[in-house]
């Protein structure tokens, strides 16, 4: 079967809440269609995926539990739904970055002193801490007392597998600083699966809202610097049976079959809309896909400018001010005013506040 990404864009737009009308999902369950979001675009990402929305949205549903916040694809801090969750940190987990011999001479930490989850979970069994109350609580066991420093590391490079193996998760700021928690005292928390289940799921997931997908995407999402990675190619061949293949202009992509009858019926869109930085409509198939990310904006991109999509396609960047919305348009086709002013009369509602638009060419 051959499609083109015009198709196929439009309707992983539709898949992603992008087309009109908006949907009226909850803040979970755009969570949950996503698979994750990070974090630093959390809100305004999920905002603009709804009908309704209010500010403080999310952060009652990361206090409900509908919600965790933890570091999970490519390190950096996650939402995800904890029904979900457990399949992404299965593979994130996968790397056994503390089995390696420079992990173990930097630490001192041998794999057998994983026992160090058990200290954690028992620092965290009276409730949330902040990393420094728990630093006074791990050092305090002998063998740890040498980690001090490893607290202080911006990077928070100690903490990642700690939140990977599922121990625990971001709990709520106190007075401006980070929490952690338990992540099993939430009801939701399903666990960690065992990674050849994870791994097939993971990829139906990705393919059920960023599909059609070639094996690069796959490979971006699921295994970029990851042990997983080497694993995608027998998880496909796993799925064999409950995957379609089809071609867009030349490359072979994966699709569900549920989806095939719906992917060929949409109708072409030239929808516009406003995404903040770090959005999962570029960070999920990668900035390097130049389907949606031209080479010449990837760079902006990737340094966390705002992306203005067309047709599902970056034909520009924006900034909000205090009273405008400045459009740096790239794209060599005319800007469609109308269509940006209704998409900065829909960010004026989220962000409460009148905005005017302003467009100007993009700066080489």
């Amino acid at each position: 079967m051959t499609l083109n990404w015009s198709q196929a864009l439009t309707w992983r737009m539709h898949q992603q809440l992008l087309l009109d009308p908006i949907g009226a999902e909850s803040v979970e369950a755009v969570v949950k269609r996503l698979a994750a979001i990070q974090a630093s675009a959390a809100e305004l990402s999920i905002r603009v995926r709804q009908v309704q929305s209010s500010s403080g949205d999310v952060d009652q549903a990361l206090a409900e539990g509908r919600l965790v916040k933890t570091f999970a694809f490519r390190g950096a801090t996650h939402l995800m739904t904890p029904e979900d969750a457990g399949i992404y940190l299965a593979l994130r987990a996968s790397s056994r970055m503390w089995e390696l011999p420079s992990w173990q001479s930097f630490y001192k930490l041998k794999p057998s002193h994983w026992h160090l989850r058990k200290a954690v979970r028992e620092a965290l069994a009276d409730g949330p801490k902040t990393k420094a109350e728990l630093k006074v609580a791990v050092t305090a066991h002998r063998q740890f007392k040498h980690l001090g420093f490893a607290f202080s590391d911006d990077a928070k490079t100690l903490l990642k597998p700690l939140a990977w193996l599922g121990e625990m998760s971001f709990g709520p700021p106190r007075n401006g600083q980070t929490t952690f928690q338990q992540l099993d005292r939430n009801p939701r928390w399903t666990g960690i699966p065992d990674l050849d289940f994870a791994g097939p799921k993971a990829i139906e997931n990705y393919l059920r809202t960023y599909g059609p997908a070639t094996a690069k995407h796959l490979q971006h999402w699921l295994g970029a610097n990851l042990g997983a990675g080497k694993l995608i190619r027998s998880w496909l061949a796993s799925l064999r049976d409950r995957l379609a293949l089809v071609e867009i202009e030349g490359a072979e992509a994966y699709v569900l079959p549920e989806n095939l009858e719906q992917l060929m019926s949409m109708p072409k869109t030239n929808a516009v809309r406003l995404l903040p930085a770090y959005d999962q409509w570029v960070m999920g198939p990668g900035t390097s896909d130049t389907n949606i990310v031209p080479p010449e904006l990837r760079p902006l991109i990737s340094r966390g400018a705002n992306p203005v999509i067309v047709a599902g396609r970056v034909s520009g960047t924006w900034a909000v001010g205090e009273d405008t919305v400045t459009i740096a348009w790239s794209d060599q086709r005319k800007a469609p005013k109308k269509q940006l002013a209704e998409e900065i009369e829909r960010l004026s509602t989220i962000l409460d506040r009148r905005l005017k638009l302003v467009i100007e060419p993009q700066q080489s």
